[in-house]
């Protein structure tokens, strides 16, 4: 089934007068919105996390208290979009760099305003641990602590019975989280493991390949380019789209900040078509909101940047953990997911509209029917592609 497509709303990192369908409205004379990118550029050999903060500001250009209510798409919102929800404990780990001292309190947070089953230590349903595995953990960092938290709330968002994995690497090098992904591999029960970070487009690191389990990564979000661990042939490349709501229906358009493109160090996968137009690895495969203009709500109370509390929040950093939970619930683990979903694309929304930039092949950065480098294959319609 296709969806009627609208226009794409603002890129992110700009400053706007005006807010998307899950944006609060500022009330104040004087106040706008910013999307900021929470962590900075990456260093050589390192990730960024690809989660952007939607912020109210005052005319200073300081954010201002946020509301003591969600704002952005909760999970209605998420599994109503894209047919999801319920799951029986399954397991989707989370890989991300550095310590989030208050991960389980404010994942319950979130849960219980949401009225989700709790998942917690006690229980059985959540579990932090260091990138080797053990209970020592890194040290802790403000910037990629609101990101976990949009990781675990976008998880039990989508998939409210999976159980959690939470790794922590001890730094965002790609040394050491490639570590945690053998770690969260390695961890029996794991069928899904979402990372939402990249950096420079590179040769595949064989911790990133694991027949059997869904290893998913953000394409990124500065537009139109490839980055990694998305661009590796054994990753399930995860893209972004702009989600607006009327009434009980949603629509959806390419994201202008997704990641997209051809890689020039890794080779075409074999369930990727010819449809790419790429010799090599093509960003991306499928794809789920993105947009900090149209975003999700989530609770962080780290306060990063003088900001905790309830947020809102896009990037391909809420895309990625979506899409991981997709394949827990979807199932079909066999070899490598990416290739039962496409040979089962029919299964999709298709995204038809929006661009992420220039390119020199189409196809790479604006969307039309079938396969197309922001939006990949489409979105979720239910389970039936994963």
């Amino acid at each position: 089934m296709r969806r009627r497509l609208v226009l794409a709303l603002a890129a992110a990192g700009t400053l706007t007068a005006t807010v998307g369908a899950a944006s609060a409205a500022p009330s104040n004379h004087g106040q706008s919105v910013r999307n900021s990118h929470v962590c900075g550029q990456p260093s050589t050999g390192a990730a960024a996390c690809n989660a952007i903060r939607h912020d109210v500001v005052d005319r200073n250009g300081k954010p201002v208290k946020p509301p003591s209510t969600p704002r952005g798409y909760g999970p209605a919102d998420i599994q109503a979009a894209y047919g999801l929800g319920g799951g029986s404990a399954q397991t989707v780990a989370v890989v991300d760099a550095y310590d989030d001292p208050t991960a389980e309190a404010d994942l319950a947070t979130y849960r219980s305003t949401f009225n989700l089953p709790a998942c917690t230590t006690a229980n059985g349903c959540f579990r932090k641990v260091g990138q080797n595995g053990g209970s020592t953990l890194p040290a802790s960092n403000g910037s990629w602590a609101q990101e976990i938290s949009l990781d675990l709330d976008m998880v039990s968002a989508a998939c409210p019975g999976c159980h959690i994995l939470l790794v922590e690497a001890n730094s965002a090098t790609f040394a050491n989280l490639a570590a945690a992904v053998n770690t969260a591999a390695a961890t029996a029960g794991v069928v899904a493991i979402s990372n939402s970070y990249g950096g420079g487009d590179q040769p595949e690191l064989s911790a990133y390949n694991h027949p059997g389990i869904a290893v998913v990564a953000s394409t990124g979000d500065s537009g139109y380019g490839v980055q990694s661990p998305a661009s590796f042939p054994h990753v399930i490349a995860v893209g972004g789209t702009s989600l607006n709501k009327s009434g009980s229906s949603y629509t959806e358009s390419a994201w202008s900040g997704a990641g997209s493109g051809c890689s020039t160090q890794n080779p075409k996968p074999s369930w990727q078509s010819a449809a790419t137009q790429c010799s090599g690895k093509a960003n991306a495969d499928v794809s789920a909101v993105a947009d900090p203009n149209t975003g999700v709500a989530v609770y962080d109370s780290t306060r990063y940047q003088g900001v905790g509390g309830w947020l809102q929040f896009g990037g391909t950093s809420a895309s990625a953990p979506i899409i991981a939970s997709a394949y827990a619930l979807g199932g079909n683990l066999s070899g490598y997911p990416a290739s039962y979903t496409w040979g089962h694309s029919s299964s999709l929304h298709d995204v038809t509209s929006g661009s992420n930039g220039t390119c020199s092949t189409a196809v790479w950065c604006h969307a039309g029917s079938g396969w197309d480098g922001p939006t990949g294959l489409g979105t979720p319609n239910g389970v039936a592609a994963f």
